[in-house]
C-alpha cells in the first residue's frame, strides 16, 4: 500500500508539530474501527482520525466531520474515561513501522498523574488502535480484540502485555550505506526483480517507492538483479541514498497521481512521483491533506460498498426470480395464443356431430375454416357425447382466451418490476453517501423487498435527507441528476418547472436529469453535456453510442399506482452520446 513506513515518518513528524501538548478535548467513535479525537494545539482546535479499517487504516490530522452514533461505542466510553483531558506528550514511530505510539498525560480515577499509551498499527487487515498502560505494558482494551482463536502468535486483550508485532528482520533504510547494498544485492537470488529487492529487504519501503527509485537512477524496475552492471548498482545506491536524505531531513513533498481518463488515483506518497510520465500529479503542503484527499471518497466508496452486499443480494434475488416468472409467463402467453384451434375443433364437431357416436376416440372431418379444406384429425374423449366433446374444446377455449388478457397483464407488471429493480441497481452504484443507501432501503422496505426498520427509532428527517448532483454546463446552465428514485421523483414532479428539459437513457435503466432552462431555449453544448451525464450516471455509462431521450418536463407524467422513479413521456427527441470520464470530469460541478 502506499501508506508505508515513510509516509508514517512523515505523520509523526507533522503531529509533533502541530499537536504535540495539546490538550484532548472529546473523542468520538463514528465507526466501529474508526476514532476522532478533538484537540485544542497551539491556540487552534485540530481534529486527529484513527481507522483501523481492513481495507483504509490510516491516520491524519482532518478538517471534515462525521456523524456519530447517539449512544456511544464501549471503546470509546473507554477512551473518554481515560485520555479526555489530558495531553499529549510524546508522539512516536518504531524504526520505519506502520506504527504510532501517542503518549499522553491525564489524571486516574483518584486524581494522580498517569500516562497512557495510544497505539495505531496500520497493518491492512490487522490494523488496529489500543490502550495500554505505559509503565506495565498492559493492554487496557482495543477496537479489535485479537484473541486466540484468531491469532496463536499475538493477542490483543485487556490485561495481555503489549509487544510489538514480529519483526520481518529488514534493515533500516535510514541507515543505508553503498557496502551493505551491494553486499545484500549480492547474497540476493540475481533472478530477483530490482523492486521487489528494494521493498523485501528494507523495511517501510511499499512497491510504489522501490520503484521510484529504480526510476531516478534510471533503471528498469523489473530489471534482474544479476542484469545490474557496477555503474548500475552506483546509480542505485546514489538515487536511494538521495531519496533517504530527504526523509531524514524532514524534507517531504506530498504527492498524489491521478489517472484522469478514469478518475482514479494511482497512488500517492511523500516524496515528488515521477515514475508515471505525464499523468496529472497534484502536490500538498501537508501530509495529511495527501491523505485525506486520497481516502475520504476511497473510505465512503468502500463502506458503501460493504453496506449494500446484503442490499444488492437481494435485488438480484427478486431479480432472478422477477426474470424466472416472466420467462415462464410468455411461455404461458404463446400457449394462449393457440386457443383459436380449439373453438375451431368445436365448431367442426357441432357440425358433424350427426356422424359422430358416443365412444369414439377420434373423427377426421373437412376443416373448412382453412383455404385448403384440408381433412384433419381430432381427438375425442370416449366417455363424452359428440356434443359434450364439442362443449369441453368451447371450454378450453375460453380459459385460454381470459388466460391470455391475464397473463398479458401479469407479463406487464413483471416487466416494470424488473425495470424498478435494474433502477435500484444503478441508484446504489450512483450513491456517494450512506444516508444515499438508507434511502434506498427504506424504499425497499415500503415496496416490501426487505423489512422495514423498527419504529421505535428517532430520526432527524432534515439532516438525513440527501440531495441530487449538481453540474453547471460550459453555458452556465444548472444541470441537476437524481442519484436514487426518491430523488429523481423529486426532481420531476416537484423540483422541475414544465419548460425545463427532463432527460433519461431510452430503455436503460438510469438517473432522472433535469435542465434549468431559464424560461429560454438551452444551447446545443448543453443539451449534448446533459446527455452525457444521464449516460454516465445509467446501466449504460460503459456502452458506447447510447441514446438518450429528452423532452419538456409538462411532457412526463407518472401513471396512477407506479413505484418511486417510475414514469412515462411522449414528444420526445433522442441524442447518441458515448459517456467517456474524460468529458465528465470537464463538467463543472456546482458547490452548493
Amino acid at each position: 500500500m502506499s501508506l508505508d513506513g515513510i509516509v508514517v515518518k512523515s505523520i509523526v513528524n507533522e503531529l509533533e508539530n502541530t499537536i504535540l501538548n495539546g490538550k484532548i478535548d472529546k473523542i468520538y467513535q463514528p465507526e466501529e474501527d474508526e476514532i476522532l479525537i478533538n484537540l485544542r494545539s497551539k491556540g487552534n482546535n485540530v481534529r486527529l482520525l484513527m481507522s483501523a479499517s481492513s481495507n483504509n487504516p490510516r491516520i491524519y490530522l482532518t478538517e471534515n466531520k462525521k456523524s456519530n452514533p447517539i449512544k456511544p461505542p464501549m471503546f470509546c466510553m473507554l477512551l473518554r474515561k481515560h485520555l479526555q483531558g489530558g495531553r499529549i506528550i510524546a508522539i512516536k514511530q518504531p524504526l520505519l513501522e506502520r506504527i504510532i505510539n501517542i503518549e499522553i498525560e491525564s489524571l486516574d480515577e483518584l486524581g494522580v498523574m498517569s500516562t497512557k499509551e495510544l497505539i495505531i498499527e496500520i497493518m491492512g487487515r490487522h490494523s488496529n488502535i489500543i490502550l495500554l498502560e505505559q509503565d506495565s505494558k498492559k493492554v487496557i482494551d482495543s477496537i479489535k480484540r485479537i484473541t486466540p482463536d484468531i491469532s496463536r502468535v499475538r493477542q490483543i486483550m485487556p490485561g495481555s502485555i503489549y509487544k510489538l508485532p514480529p519483526s520481518q528482520d529488514k534493515l533500516n533504510p535510514l541507515f543505508i550505506n553503498k557496502e551493505q547494498l551491494i553486499d545484500k544485492i549480492n547474497n540476493t537470488n540475481e533472478g530477483t526483480e530490482i523492486y521487489k529487492f528494494i521493498y523485501k529487504t528494507y523495511m517501510g519501503i511499499s512497491p510504489l517507492i522501490a520503484r521510484e527509485i529504480c526510476q531516478r537512477a534510471g533503471l528498469n524496475s523489473n530489471l534482474k538483479l544479476g542484469g545490474l552492471s557496477e555503474h548500475n548498482r552506483e546509480s542505485l545506491f546514489i538515487s536511494f541514498n538521495n531519496v533517504i536524505d530527504n526523509i531524514n531531513f524532514n524534507r517531504y513533498e506530498p504527492t498524489m497521481v491521478i489517472d484522469e481518463e478514469n478518475s482514479k488515483a494511482l497512488g500517492f506518497s511523500v516524496i515528488d512521483i515521477t515514475q508515471y510520465g505525464d499523468m496529472k500529479k497534484i502536490h500538498f503542503d501537508s501530509v495529511s491533506k495527501v491523505l485525506e484527499e486520497y481516502f475520504t471518497t476511497r473510505d465512503k466508496l468502500d463502506r458503501i460498498k460493504q453496506k449494500s452486499i446484503d442490499l444488492r443480494k437481494v435485488i438480484n434475488t427478486n431479480l432472478d426470480r422477477a426474470k424466472k416468472k416472466i420467462a415462464k409467463q410468455k411461455q404461458e402467453l404463446i400457449n394462449a395464443e393457440k386457443r383459436e384451434k380449439y373453438k375451431i375443433y368445436g365448431d367442426l364437431i357441432t357440425a358433424n356431430i350427426y356422424r359422430i357416436e358416443k365412444g369414439q376416440e377420434k373423427v377426421n372431418v373437412q376443416n373448412f375454416y382453412s383455404e385448403e379444406q384440408e381433412e384433419i384429425e381430432i381427438r375425442l374423449d370416449n366417455r363424452l357425447t359428440p356434443s359434450q366433446n364439442a362443449q369441453k374444446y368451447y371450454k378450453r377455449y375460453n380459459k385460454l382466451k381470459n388466460a391470455h388478457k391475464l397473463v398479458a397483464k401479469q407479463i406487464e407488471f413483471t416487466k416494470q418490476e424488473i425495470d424498478y429493480l435494474e433502477h435500484i441497481l444503478v441508484s446504489i452504484d450512483n450513491c456517494t453517501e450512506v444516508k444515499e443507501l438508507d434511502e434506498i432501503k427504506e424504499e425497499l422496505a415500503k415496496e416490501g423487498y426487505i423489512k422495514a426498520r423498527s419504529k421505535n427509532k428517532k430520526k432527524n428527517k432534515k439532516s438525513t435527507e440527501s440531495t441530487p448532483r449538481h453540474y453547471i454546463s460550459s453555458d452556465g446552465y444548472d444541470i441537476y441528476i437524481g442519484k436514487n428514485n426518491k430523488q429523481n421523483d423529486y426532481l420531476t414532479l416537484k423540483f422541475a418547472s414544465k419548460d425545463d428539459i427532463w432527460l433519461h437513457t431510452k430503455d436503460i435503466p438510469g438517473s432522472h436529469v433535469i435542465i434549468k432552462t431559464k424560461g429560454g431555449e438551452v444551447p446545443e453544448t448543453t443539451l449534448d453535456e446533459a446527455a452525457l451525464l444521464a449516460a454516465y450516471y445509467s446501466k449504460g455509462k460503459m456502452s458506447s453510442n447510447v441514446p438518450v431521450d429528452y423532452t419538456e418536463r409538462k411532457n412526463v407524467r407518472k401513471p396512477n399506482g407506479a413505484k418511486l422513479g417510475m414514469v412515462i413521456y411522449d414528444n420526445n427527441n433522442t441524442l447518441y452520446v458515448t459517456p467517456r470520464v474524460s468529458e465528465i470530469n470537464k463538467i463543472k460541478i456546482a458547490e452548493d
